[in-house]
């Protein structure tokens, strides 16, 4: 097997509701999801040592452990489910998006190597197998599986895939925060109705605008009481020209804002760098 390079794209939570919690301690999510142009490339060989080699590469390298990580799982359910036997691998992972952000870089990282074992190696792995270890992995790993625009459906693990493509012009921040999804959702107080998607609100851009301005997400509340920076942020965009709407994706900490056109946006960042100089800020479309 040569060389190959897989590009790992990252996810954006448009809304998020968190319904009532399940007896197993987490929450069911009522979610549209996206994904844009924003992605880590991981760079995978085989090779004959004794043990994987699993590094990271890139500007948000720093804090990911080399020993314990979604890549180092997701090799380790491979092998327990005697998919890949005891080859060994070289794998480098360049981390374009940020750790502890919200934008789902470790599920993408782990769903897109699900993909890669799945078409490329020798011994052809069934879909219902890769979902499986997919969900062992993380919540969101099966999302990421196929890089379509997502609903969740608030009904346990069960989500929709969505036909129809989004033309969005995203606005994302980073504000050099490692937020931990269990603290956020431990400290959380908000919960919500199921809310439906229906195609109504599908059939034009403008009418999802209308539906996504009307929604949020239940986390803000709580990653802004944890840290009051980011309600700065948020406002910040939210008022900036050509702005629909902007809040955090996931359990943050990156903010998002959604424009009416790419200039608009970028005008936004060049704002965003004299204001906030310090912040990783990039403009970016749906893919």
């Amino acid at each position: 097997m040569k060389k190959s390079k897989i590009k790992s794209f990252c996810k954006i939570n448009l809304s998020l509701r968190v319904l009532k919690r399940l007896k197993n301690g987490y929450h069911n999510i009522n979610s549209l999801i996206t994904f844009c142009g924003i992605y880590d490339v991981i760079s995978i060989n085989k090779i004959k040592t004794q043990k994987d080699k699993i590094t990271f590469s890139g500007k948000f390298k720093r804090g990911i452990n080399n020993q314990s990580n979604t890549v180092t799982k997701t090799l380790y359910l491979l092998r327990k489910s005697k998919l890949i036997g005891k080859q060994n691998f070289r794998i480098n992972i360049q981390k374009n998006i940020p750790h502890g952000s919200g934008l789902g870089g470790g599920s993408s990282n782990a769903a897109e190597l699900l993909n890669f074992f799945s078409s490329k190696f020798k011994k052809k792995i069934k879909k219902e197998k890769i979902k499986e270890i997919a969900e062992q992995i993380g919540f969101d790993t099966p999302i990421n599986l196929e890089k379509k625009n997502t609903f969740l459906t608030g009904k346990g693990n069960q989500f929709v895939r969505l036909k129809k493509k989004f033309r969005f012009n995203i606005l994302i921040i980073y504000p050099n925060l490692v937020c931990s999804t269990k603290k956020i959702y431990q400290k959380n107080k908000t919960t919500n109705k199921l809310k439906t998607l229906s195609k109504f609100h599908l059939k034009n851009n403008k009418k999802l605008i209308t539906f996504l301005k009307k929604e949020g997400n239940d986390l803000e509340k709580t990653v802004i009481k944890v840290y009051p920076r980011i309600k700065k942020i948020i406002d910040f965009i939210k008022n900036q020209e050509g702005c629909y709407f902007s809040r955090i994706t996931g359990s943050g900490s990156a903010c998002i804002g959604i424009f009416s056109n790419h200039n608009r946006a970028i005008y936004c960042k060049k704002k965003i760098k004299l204001k906030f100089p310090k912040y990783w800020c990039v403009v970016s479309k749906t893919i």
